[in-house]
């Protein structure tokens, strides 16, 4: 499930992912958000990430379509969770994603925020 963020300042899109994401939490909550964005000029992009329990098959590929159809777009991208081996793929995988990437743990969400938003 995917629920957007309503408390993120002017410019930024944030959302709270949890459970087992499907291709209808991109289609009809992520995208719409990140086109708005893109359509504004850039993309800066907080992603909470309490508990995970994995990707339909349809949303592995919408998640890979996001990010290469707005691809000048991307600024930052923080990504808040405590979950390690989400951490380890971020610093391993982060220079592939466009913009600025940086992990933040569940007790940093503020300090996420702010950077994300500079």
């Amino acid at each position: 499930m995917l629920q957007e963020l309503t408390d993120t300042p002017e410019g930024v899109i944030g959302f709270e992912a949890s459970g087992k994401l499907a291709a209808e939490d991109y289609r009809d909550v992520l995208i719409p958000a990140i086109e708005r964005a893109a359509a504004a000029g850039e993309v800066r992009f907080l992603i909470v990430i309490r508990d995970f329990d994995g990707m339909a098959a349809g949303a592995l590929w919408e998640d890979l379509k996001v990010g290469l159809e707005h691809l000048r777009a991307w600024k930052r991208i923080a990504l808040v969770t405590d979950i390690s081996w989400m951490t380890h793929m971020t610093a391993l995988f982060g220079w592939m994603t466009p913009g600025e990437v940086k992990h933040f743990s569940l007790d940093q969400q503020a300090a996420a925020l702010e950077w994300v938003s500079g």
